[in-house]
């Protein structure tokens, strides 16, 4: 449940920042720099958790290649960044929508309206996390750490098996029980007390980012720097397919376009034509079974090329 309001004062997004006490009077410029000043403190406070942002790493890719599925739980700000960590991963790393889901306090409409209060709703987070199941993943996102709808998601994941992380910019009375990995981002008080739209909301956009792309590049959906699962959706994402197939196969940008052509847009398939001169079937079924990775699946090709 909701903190008694006595005690949201000792919470440190609820701090009030020194250097900004006379915001009001300082001006553009002054303002700007201040805020560019304490964004320092991101990377430091990302710096602190990066066991904690390794744990939770190592939770999700254990959850996706297990088959399990990723639930973020968030209210306003932190709601927000839940949706567009799940949102962004599709077309990037040609995942499922159906195996990372966030779910935001208020419903879809929160996403671009404030809904005050949704957050306090306990019993709305608790059924939001109904589906979670033994062997799925249940990231909470609050920057308070004592949001109730988040509190009340992870709650049921624990109850259903699934294992849980809590990514916070604060510390309350009980937090290490709240879940099994707790990812605390120590960013301090922000310019305008308590808006964690600021230095917390950023830290927390970055810490998720560092989650979801060190599993996945972990886990076969890159090769090299390149997003080999990427999804051709529009003309910007086809020209970036052709230039990583012409840098991976070492070729030109028309034969790139040849092979994306006989492969169906698939980037992988194209690379592995391109490497081994096989047919778009021949590159699908050695991708296969190589689990997608296609480092392994190239790996498989050039050991079957050497002499005996």
């Amino acid at each position: 449940m909701a903190p008694r309001a006595r005690s949201w004062k000792r919470l440190a997004t609820e701090q009030v920042n020194p250097r900004s006490a006379k915001l009001d009077r300082m001006g553009i410029p002054r303002v700007v720099a201040l805020m560019q000043k304490e964004d320092l403190r991101v990377m430091a406070a990302l710096r602190g958790a990066r066991p904690a942002i390794v744990r939770a790493a190592e939770a999700f890719a254990e959850t996706f290649r297990s088959g399990g599925t990723c639930y973020l739980f968030g209210a306003g700000t932190s709601g927000r960044l839940a949706v567009i960590e799940a949102a962004e991963l599709p077309p990037t790393f040609g995942t499922d929508p159906r195996r990372v889901r966030a779910i935001i306090a208020g419903g879809s409409p929160a996403v671009f309206r404030a809904r005050e209060g949704a957050e306090d709703r306990f019993e709305e987070g608790f059924h939001g996390a109904d589906g979670c199941e033994s062997g799925d993943l249940a990231i909470g996102v609050s920057a308070s750490s004592v949001t109730p709808f988040v509190r009340g998601a992870l709650e049921r994941a624990r109850q259903h098996g699934a294992r849980t992380v809590l990514v916070t910019a604060s510390r309350s009375p009980g937090i290490g029980k709240t879940a099994d990995v707790l990812v605390r981002l120590d960013t301090g008080p922000e310019v305008v007390a308590g808006s964690t739209r600021l230095k917390a909301g950023t830290a927390t956009k970055l810490a998720l980012n560092q989650i979801t792309t060190s599993a996945f590049a972990s886990s076969g959906r890159v090769f090299g720097p390149w997003m080999v699962d990427l999804r051709t959706g529009s003309a910007k994402l086809k020209d970036r397919a052709v230039r990583i197939v012409a840098a991976a196969i070492q070729s030109t940008p028309a034969k790139a376009r040849t092979l994306l052509s006989r492969a169906g847009g698939e980037v992988k398939t194209a690379i592995v034509m391109g490497r081994t001169d096989e047919t778009a079937a021949q590159a699908r079924a050695r991708l296969e079974k190589s689990s997608g990775d296609l480092r392994s699946a190239l790996g498989k090709a050039q050991s079957r090329r050497r002499p005996r």
